[in-house]
């Protein structure tokens, strides 16, 4: 039973449009069929600050996929893209997060769903409200355009590649 998974993609080294591009075609081929992708923002970095920015976009995946099955199949298009994990918030060629896995919860020690840094990151909101402003939050029961307002997260975001 094919489900909707919800993605947050980053990039903050090389082409980090091309990257985030051609993330989506990797997840096209390996995980299932793009739904709904917002437009890509430009955020300053978050939890280590001393690097470049990044790009991010919320893109929404039907997937047949189980969460740990797709989480396998993210890190394997982050390492294609030349992801090396060396620090925790560090620079990276590919950053893809599962933030949401339809209605599901999952509490693993490598899978947490919804992501716990979605009510907390504005970089994360931002794409989020632009296609999904009245979806509830399953565990604040807010919409995420009340926990927009309420973010403590103050770094700059700003639109950079409108998705057509």
């Amino acid at each position: 039973m094919e489900q909707l998974a919800i993605l947050l993609l980053g990039s903050n080294l090389g082409d980090r449009l091309s990257t985030i591009e051609h993330a989506v075609k990797e997840l096209h081929c390996n995980a299932g069929q793009p739904e709904n992708k917002s437009s890509v923002y430009e955020s300053a970095p978050w939890g280590k600050t001393d690097q470049p920015p990044f790009l991010n976009q919320v893109v929404t995946l039907r997937t047949s996929l189980d969460p740990f099955a797709l989480l396998e199949k993210c890190l394997s298009i982050e390492q294609s893209a030349g992801r090396v994990r060396t620090e925790p918030w560090g620079p990276r060629t590919l950053d893809i997060d599962i933030l949401y896995f339809g209605n599901r919860i999952v509490d693993d020690a490598k899978l947490k769903i919804p992501h716990p840094g979605i009510p907390n990151r504005f970089f994360t909101l931002l794409p989020l409200c632009e296609i999904y402003p009245t979806m509830i939050h399953p565990e604040s029961g807010k919409t995420h355009l009340q926990l927009m307002e309420a973010c403590p997260d103050q770094g700059e975001v700003n639109l950079f590649h409108v998705h057509v």
